[in-house]
């Protein structure tokens, strides 16, 4: 028998749901290591929402000449470069994650510019717009969010499959112990996926969910033309 998806949210419909940080419909997908949240996003991509990785936005801000990489250098030097003048990801995280408020320096400086680039994404797309992030919880971008989603396992089946995948077992738990707890971002959500059963649960799960949102976006289309 498959997992519902079930409610952080009281009330009908839309109850509960608020204006996001554009025009159009916004989610923010959440999950803790090997929860099964990138499964999730390329479903929903795959029915046409547009969704971005908060990593690959990152990852654009630390190439050369861009904002982040600014923010790095002066954060902490040219030493956390490479030759090209692009962010060497090893050396920065040697820096910060060794040092508690050096990571809370750079978080507070690189958040809003991946906020800035999901917002102009969204408004630019006609489809939902989702934002897969990890730490979205931990960041301060829940309330951003007309929607937040969060994809949940127990620990012991989220560590196998983060080993099985290539770490090993100490490295899965430190990421694990990182990360908030699943109350923390189950909290925080509109909507909790559960995938502690097959692959075809969780599909069932995310295909009710996309419904639901299709619903809610054809119930705001008609209260836009009713005040129009």
């Amino acid at each position: 028998m498959s997992q519902p998806v079930t409610s952080g949210l009281s009330g009908g419909l839309t109850g509960g749901l608020t204006g996001g940080l554009t025009g159009g419909f916004t989610v923010g997908l959440t999950g803790g290591i090997a929860s099964g949240k990138s499964t999730v996003a390329g479903w929903l991509a795959e029915s046409g929402f547009t969704v971005i990785d908060a990593d690959d936005v990152v990852g654009r801000l630390y190439q050369s000449g861009q904002a982040g990489t600014d923010v790095v250098r002066e954060l902490f030097g040219a030493a956390t470069l490479d030759p090209t003048g692009a962010v060497d990801h090893a050396r920065l995280a040697e820096r910060v994650f060794s040092d508690p408020q050096a990571l809370e320096s750079l978080e507070e400086r690189i958040h809003p510019l991946v906020r800035a680039q999901f917002a102009e994404a969204a408004r630019r797309s006609e489809a939902p717009a989702v934002l897969e992030a990890t730490l979205l919880v931990e960041a301060g971008y829940a309330p951003d969010f007309d929607l937040v989603v969060t994809v949940e396992a127990e620990a012991e089946r989220r560590i196998e499959r983060a080993v099985a995948r290539g770490l090993s077992e100490a490295e899965a738990r430190a990421r694990f112990e990182a990360q908030a707890d699943r109350g923390l971002r189950a909290r925080a959500a509109h909507r909790v996926l559960q995938n502690d059963g097959s692959l075809e649960d969780l599909r069932e799960q995310v295909d009710a969910l996309i419904d639901w949102i299709r619903q809610i976006r054809q119930i705001r289309t008609l209260e836009t033309r009713q005040e129009t």
